[in-house]
């Protein structure tokens, strides 16, 4: 009779390469967003990380790319979230919900956000060679998807100044929320809190689907002065 088998010690877990990333990451966001891209070294991020230079090398190929990789694997990106606020089918006031509950929903990691927030305003101050690629993916193309998403809506053919400044007038209620942390912080402590993200997502929903409608009413008021003016529909004027 063989004897009983017996089952080996459970092993006790280990870092992967994906939990290096991460410390990685981490480790860069609290140096970069306190020290400035210039004075922060890439063995002060390893050190702060737990691990060694050459892990930066391998994830991140070199100080440069690892700086980049900050802004967008640890939030998101606004690039990344346009097909989600524009898939076909959607109704306006679901798109809305889903453009808010996406930029928002990085406010319910409060640290990280404030990290985020103060390695944003150092690259405003300081721009470095991410600069154009944060205005691209963070502003430029969610602007023009937020703005042709309302094209559609309004029933307007070209993308004029008008609908350029409703799109950045929705924008404002996201900055706000990011910008303002302090400001809710110190005159409604429980508007600033993560769990009030989905409230506030419901809410800026509301104010956005109201900004519409009035510009909906003044585009409709704008008609009769334009064809009298022109004799041709406005779009045709």
């Amino acid at each position: 009779m063989a004897p009983p088998t017996v089952p080996a010690p459970p092993r006790s877990p280990r870092s992967d390469g994906i939990d290096t990333r991460a410390r990685l990451l981490l480790a860069a966001l609290q140096r970069f967003s306190e020290h400035g891209y210039a004075q922060t070294s890439v063995r002060t991020i390893a050190e702060t990380a737990g691990t060694n230079v050459a892990a930066i090398a391998y994830h991140f190929g070199d100080k440069a790319g690892l700086y980049t990789a900050t802004f967008h694997e640890l939030l998101g990106s606004g690039n990344a979230l346009i097909p989600h606020f524009t898939a076909p089918g959607l109704d306006l006031e679901e798109a809305l919900r889903r453009y808010f509950a996406g930029f928002l929903e990085p406010l319910k990691h409060d640290d990280l956000v404030r990290q985020s927030l103060r390695l944003h305003m150092r690259e405003l101050l300081e721009p470095t060679h991410v600069w154009p690629e944060v205005i691209e993916r963070e502003c430029r193309a969610p602007h023009l998807a937020l703005a042709g998403l309302l094209c559609q809506h309004l029933g307007v053919r070209r993308m004029d100044a008008e609908v350029h400044s409703l799109a950045f007038s929705i924008t404002s209620l996201v900055m706000q929320m990011w910008t303002q942390r302090d400001v809710l912080e110190a005159v409604a402590p429980a508007l600033a809190r993560p769990t009030a993200v989905d409230a506030w997502t419901r809410r800026l929903t509301g104010y956005a689907l109201a900004m519409v409608h009035v510009e909906i009413t003044r585009r409709q008021a704008a008609r009769p002065a334009a064809r009298k003016k022109t004799g041709k529909p406005p779009h045709e004027a």
